[in-house]
């Protein structure tokens, strides 16, 4: 199995899949609730893109210049960026759009949500990221080899994504069984497509910089993480900016900045 070919079955399919079922929601006059509904998906869904491309492309590019992990060159089209071949570029563009594909049918879906979550803990998840965060980082400042892929890791994708817990965490909370939808399946259903990836020789995890821990006979557990954290990314991305409440809160921030600095002046 080429990369391409890799690509075709377990990213493309899906979408074409989850394209076809949008548009029969789409004429069944089945949209989504109004709650989500304060930026249009498409636009949020091509924000998305632009940006994991190019916060991913310099790490990505890193990984393999310091041969982190490596592709199979056999395998590939021979088109390469930098250090990575043009094959994880797409994958880039597909993951996030086969994500919201996903996310966004099960929103037309799914009852409104209704209960939500108060209290003092709504900060633990970010206080438990920051924590998780320095650890990372002092891993890697460490020079301990078994550990250098999982805190590249971690180092890389959890800033985004304690912005997007400081942001909204409420809002997260409140949805919290269509993050959890979205986010486990998927991130199970891209673990599973890589592990066979790996399998098939497509790329290589070098054992010196993982802790040799695997799920399954092939799955090393630093990509079920790197497939965990870039579905939370894709998925908390999408649903603060489609709800409308991420729109009041922004004008609400956006208020007091501007009263603060004409109480300053």
């Amino acid at each position: 199995m080429t990369y391409f070919g890799f690509l075709g079955r377990f990213l493309i399919l899906p979408i074409i899949a989850l394209g076809l079922l949008t548009i029969w929601d789409w004429r069944r006059g089945k949209a989504l609730p109004d709650a989500l509904r304060g930026w249009s998906p498409v636009r949020a869904v091509a924000t998305l893109i632009v940006i994991a491309v190019v916060y991913t492309t310099p790490w990505d590019n890193y990984l393999v210049a310091t041969r982190v992990w490596w592709y199979d060159p056999q395998l590939v089209t021979g088109i390469i960026l930098g250090w990575v071949p043009l094959e994880e570029y797409l994958f880039f563009v597909l993951q996030p759009v086969m994500v919201a594909l996903w996310m966004l049918l099960l929103a037309r879906h799914l009852p409104a949500a209704r209960r939500t979550i108060s209290g003092p803990f709504r900060a633990v998840p970010v206080i438990i990221g920051v924590c998780v965060w320095i650890i990372a980082l002092v891993n890697l400042l460490s020079g301990w080899q078994p550990g250098k892929y999982l805190g590249l890791e971690l180092v890389w994708a959890l800033p985004p994504i304690l912005l997007q817990l400081r942001f909204g965490i409420d809002i997260l909370l409140h949805h919290r069984r269509l993050v959890l939808l979205t986010i486990v399946p998927t991130t199970i259903y891209l673990s599973l497509a890589d592990s066979l990836a790996i399998s098939s020789g497509i790329w290589t995890i070098h054992p010196e910089y993982s802790l040799g821990v695997f799920l399954g006979e092939h799955l090393p557990l630093e990509e079920f993480v790197f497939f965990l954290l870039t579905t939370m990314l894709v998925t908390f991305g999408l649903l603060l900016a489609i709800v409308t409440e991420s729109w009041n809160t922004m004008r609400l921030l956006m208020s007091r900045t501007l009263s603060s600095k004409n109480q300053t002046h």
